[in-house]
């Protein structure tokens, strides 16, 4: 319903053909190097016949007449279209080969190129269907047969419907009692379009009762149409059920001809009917030789039929009982044909049947509901696992350690401050110091490359893998979780020039020198006083004069100044390292934050984007193959 309350108008089946065909293709490409090849190929061989039968001619119609043996299908053609044309087959070694008889040739070579078929017989301008063979008051009609090259045949290979029975090439034609062709079924004009003949009274055998013919009305066709005659799809020669199985899938309607004898084969309704659920619209089946049935008899059969059909999902088709040889309904399928080539829409009809049914195959690789991007608790177990895949934990501890080192060597104790310069700078030795080498060429030593860690790093993708296709169906969880794990190599690189492009914070602090210049003042007191005492000493081992040493409050200054500077310097050593252990603590801690954060980026980055994009393909490409297959 529109919005003004009216029924919206409903899309035309080109529209709807068209829409349906680019939303195939673009499934196609979004199942690329995802499906199966086998489906991929069948895929494209889908849109390439659509594609194919769009470019040709819009004005014919094709109607593909299928059967089994003894059907009388080439019969059901005679009566259709009014002449003995499929007498051609019979002329044959075998039917190898389809027939084609043409209402309208212009137009009609490029498609029935396409069809590969080479034989072809073109009704006169204004010709009927299920019209009499021969033009009243004697005469003839001669058809022109003409091949591949579209040359005619001429009066040398004319199909010649004559009264008398003369064969165009001199002499009788075969006798009609009896004569069929390789299928078993007749190909000689029908009984009751014979001229009589003057023969022996023979006894009549028993059975029903025969049926007066019915001479069927013609009915006009003006648009253009083609009927084929073709091989028995149940053939022992192999080339004959390729020929059916290929033109099935190329025709625009599907006549199906069969008989009260075998209109229940397996060969017919599982090789064929059950897979054209979907062709209902361009379906005919049509129930031959219903004149050997009496009425109870074929009403039964009609109703079985239909109710095979039904199980196969051809709901919707009527079985039409019809006989090639008394005429009976050969009017009422003509009608049919001819309404479903006056519309023009069949092929079009066929096309969408066939995308339709195509993306029906597809919904088992479509997900019934679109698939999330991984929950953020995965995402942030990723970037922890890639953390500490990349050692963010030993680059934290080297710049710890680093601090207290740096610190104690700018505002430890003189005396000792030198023995922790013998000891290795944890971050030096990891190639992290930032003056030690340009930033475009700077690499560490982190233990990526080791076995173990790219263990750590697979392991991490795998699990991100598995969170992020939950709710994907195959082969797009496959292809998620390739897509998460095909990132390690670019994860190592990546994390490798996120931790050496992180801020480590290795410059020095300042109050740093402000305790280190207090430790040399007070390093200077405990060295003045040691001198002081060291020249007091040396004048009283000379037995020199000695200054009076002043006091405080009874301790000489030397004295004190050693004691209150080594004192000192003890003190102010330990607030330094107090100081340098709380400083490496926060140090520390930011470094921590910007490298898992580096790492976070790498997750993103290099895995979770490539893994989103992914998915929004799985989620279009089951988007595409739902609304193809609803036809919306």
């Amino acid at each position: 319903m529109n919005r003004h309350g009216k029924p919206a108008s409903v899309a035309s089946p080109a529209t709807t053909l068209g829409r349906v065909l680019d939303q195939l293709r673009e499934a196609r490409d979004l199942g690329a190097d995802r499906l199966p090849e086998d489906q991929l190929q069948h895929l494209s061989g889908v849109l390439q016949r659509a594609g194919t039968r769009r470019s040709l001619s819009a004005a014919h119609t094709v109607v593909g007449v299928f059967g089994p043996t003894g059907s009388g299908k080439s019969s059901l053609v005679n009566a259709l279209s009014g002449t003995d044309a499929a007498r051609v087959a019979a002329r044959r070694p075998t039917t190898s080969e389809p027939l084609a008889l043409v209402w309208g040739r212009q137009g009609s070579d490029g498609l029935l190129d396409w069809l590969e078929v080479r034989t072809r017989v073109d009704l006169p301008d204004g010709a009927p269907l299920a019209a009499a063979p021969a033009v009243h008051g004697g005469g003839r009609v001669a058809l022109d047969e003409r091949t591949q090259d579209g040359r005619g045949a001429g009066s040398e290979r004319a199909v010649v419907a004559e009264r008398t029975g003369e064969h165009p090439g001199g002499g009788q034609l075969p006798p009609s009692d009896g004569a069929a062709d390789d299928d078993g079924v007749s190909r000689t004009r029908p009984r009751w379009l014979r001229w009589p003949r003057r023969r022996a009274h023979r006894q009549r055998p028993a059975g029903p009762t025969p049926r007066p013919p019915v001479v069927p009305e013609a009915v006009d066709v003006t648009a253009g149409l083609i009927l084929l005659d073709l091989p028995d799809f149940d053939s022992t020669t192999l080339a004959h059920r390729e020929i059916v199985q290929r033109l099935t899938g190329q025709v625009d309607v599907l006549l199906w001809v069969v008989d009260p004898q075998k209109y229940a084969d397996a060969a017919l309704h599982h090789d064929f009917l059950r897979g054209l659920a979907t062709h209902a619209a361009v379906t005919l089946v049509a129930l031959n030789q219903a004149d050997r049935l009496e009425p109870a008899d074929l009403t039964a059969v009609t109703a079985s039929l239909s109710a095979i059909l039904a199980e196969e999902g051809l709901r919707n088709v009527v079985v039409l009982p019809v006989s090639a040889r008394t005429g009976q309904g050969v009017q009422e399928l003509a009608a049919r044909i001819r309404e479903l080539a006056e519309t023009r829409e069949a092929a079009t009809h066929r096309l969408v049947a066939d995308a339709s049914r195509t993306a029906a195959e597809l919904l088992p690789f479509a997900s019934a509901r679109p698939v999330t991007e991984a929950p953020e608790e995965a995402r942030q177990a990723l970037a922890e696992e890639l953390g500490v895949a990349a050692g963010v934990g030993v680059v934290v501890d080297a710049v710890r350690s680093s601090y207290r080192r740096d610190a104690h060597a700018t505002a430890g104790w003189p005396v000792t401050r030198w023995l922790g310069r013998l000891r290795p700078d944890p971050l030096r030795r990891l190639h992290l110091r930032s003056q030690d080498v340009v930033p475009e060429l700077r690499s560490s030593s982190l233990p990526l490359a080791q076995p173990a860690q790219r263990a750590r790093v697979d392991h991490a993708l795998r699990v991100f893998g598995d969170a992020a296709a939950a709710g994907a169906v195959e082969p797009w969880h496959t292809s998620i979780r390739a897509t998460a794990r095909g990132t390690e190599e670019d994860v190592t690189d990546a994390l490798d020039t996120a931790v050496t492009g992180t801020d480590l914070e290795t410059v020095r602090r300042a109050w740093w020198s402000a305790f280190g210049v207090a430790q040399w003042l007070v390093f200077a007191a405990f060295v003045g006083g040691l001198a002081w005492l060291g020249v007091l000493a040396v004048l009283g081992f000379l037995q020199l004069p000695v200054v009076d040493v002043p006091r405080v409050e009874g301790f000489p200054v030397p004295t004190l100044l050693i004691v209150g500077g080594l004192a000192a310097g003890i003190l102010v050593g330990v607030i330094a390292a107090l100081f340098a252990r709380w400083g490496a603590a926060r140090r520390a801690s930011r470094v921590r934050r910007r490298l898992l954060a580096a790492c976070g980026g790498v997750a993103d980055d290099v895995v979770l984007r490539p893994v989103r994009d992914e998915v929004e393909r799985c989620n279009a490409f089951s988007s595409t193959v739902r609304s193809a297959a609803s036809g919306v």
